[in-house]
């Protein structure tokens, strides 16, 4: 489980969270939304160690993690998929799936069948470059070099971002057939509201640095989320 407890983040003098706390367990989907420019990204950055917090406390399985070393905490189970993809261009398909495996012991250094079966276009374009892969190919192609990390943690920064409807489906699909397997945790930062909000168990609302809103996907009142996600 993770518990992310009431943490600050600044950069230089500028604080992008104020006091954010945020849970997220295996089996269930814990949703972020908010605007642009919100904290959202922030969020993601701390919680996978790419930027330090100035105050509060972040744990995963009951660990303190806030000074944790970002490669230490893939070790520990947390993969991130970033807002931009950052794949790795000039790298074919395979060898991007390949990045992942500097966490694994030598046994496990193989693609699991499931990226395959959740996105066969990978499996389709394993030596094409990344570069030359769509936008919504792309996506699909960092999802699967975080699964082939094998965490238990994954924290996906607006995985619709710029991306066509089918494909679209396709993560969404996917997101779902990872939850029901029931041994990871998710944190899915997003915008577009309708698929936030059909994937999620649990969900924030940020603004201007902090949770405005929060609960189970029961007890959201829609109406009230829509308007603080509109410009």
């Amino acid at each position: 489980m993770l518990n992310v407890n009431r943490i600050n983040l600044h950069y230089g003098a500028a604080q992008a969270l104020k006091s954010v706390s945020l849970a997220a367990e295996k089996g269930r989907v814990t949703t972020v939304m908010g605007r642009n420019g919100v904290g959202k990204t922030s969020l993601m950055r701390a919680i996978v160690g790419r930027q330090g917090i100035s105050a509060g406390s972040i744990e995963w399985n009951g660990q303190e993690i806030s000074r944790m070393a970002p490669e230490n905490r893939a070790r520990a189970g947390i993969a991130s998929v970033p807002q931009g993809r950052e794949i790795f261009p000039l790298l074919t398909v395979k060898e991007n799936l390949e990045t992942g495996y500097a966490r694994l012991p030598r046994r496990d250094r193989h693609v699991p069948d499931e990226v395959f079966e959740l996105f066969p276009v990978l499996g389709q374009m394993m030596g094409r470059r990344g570069g030359d892969l769509s936008g919504g190919q792309q996506q699909q192609l960092a999802i699967g070099r975080a699964l082939v990390t094998r965490p238990e943690l994954l924290v996906l920064d607006e995985p619709t971002e710029g991306i066509q409807p089918s494909i679209i489906k396709d993560i969404g699909r996917a997101i779902d057939f990872l939850r029901a397997r029931g041994d990871m945790a998710i944190v899915l930062v997003e915008q577009f509201f309708e698929f936030a909000r059909d994937l999620a168990d649990t969900y924030v609302v940020m603004d201007r640095g902090e949770v405005v809103l929060s609960g189970t996907r029961a007890e959201m009142e829609e109406t009230e989320v829509r308007r603080w996600l509109t410009v």
